[in-house]
């Protein structure tokens, strides 16, 4: 399935990631990917409410932290200015979905089991 939301389908996730050589490309490319299956998801399933949303994002902040031990392989870490850059990521996309609302934070808490 491909993006068909206007602007998160020409969208270059995690540029700021890609441009600072302290991040290894092919890690930040999964992260990428987490972020183009975040919003394949939000297409497919689309969420009615803030509450289906935070589901869905809860869901892709489990991904990231997943990364946490590839990054470290790697010499490189998810630190602040990486959760930063990845925040408004998870900021941008739940904007172009019409959940401009949203609250950041809770766009990247983890899910709680």
């Amino acid at each position: 399935m491909a993006i068909t939301n206007e602007r998160m389908a020409g969208h270059e996730f995690l540029r700021a990631m890609y441009a600072d050589g302290y991040y290894p490309d092919h890690v930040v490319d999964q992260g990428r990917d987490i972020l183009v299956r975040l919003c394949e998801r939000i297409e497919a399933e689309r969420p009615a409410d803030l509450a289906a949303l935070y589901a869905l994002t809860h869901a892709a902040t489990d991904g990231f932290n997943a990364l946490e031990a590839e990054f470290g392989a790697a010499g490189s870490e998810i630190e602040t200015v990486a959760r930063e850059a990845i925040a408004e990521e998870f900021w941008l996309v739940a904007s172009a979905y019409g959940f401009a609302g949203a609250d950041v934070e809770e766009l990247i808490a983890t899910r709680e089991w």
